[in-house]
């Protein structure tokens, strides 16, 4: 799987590595992604994310069940 977070839908960006001398060449940025196993009791069974740390933020904050029913509903899940 690539280097999406399934909650928010961050992914790579690209941007430029900045020398001293300003010269500039090309780097990613990667999101600080991490694989968790996330308990729904709307239907009683475990699922496994892959989120970012603003991911599980959301999760904390609103629920699993609610959460989840948001990223089906924008296609990231």
């Amino acid at each position: 799987m690539s280097r999406v977070c399934q909650i928010t839908g961050k992914k790579v960006i690209s941007g430029n590595n900045v020398s001293k001398s300003k010269r500039r060449t090309k780097r990613k940025f990667a999101p600080n992604l991490s694989t968790k196993r996330f308990f729904n009791p709307e239907t009683g069974d475990w699922v496994t994310l892959k989120v970012s740390a603003a991911g599980l933020r959301n999760i904390n904050k609103n629920g699993i069940a609610p959460t989840l029913k948001k990223a089906r509903e924008e296609g990231r899940l």
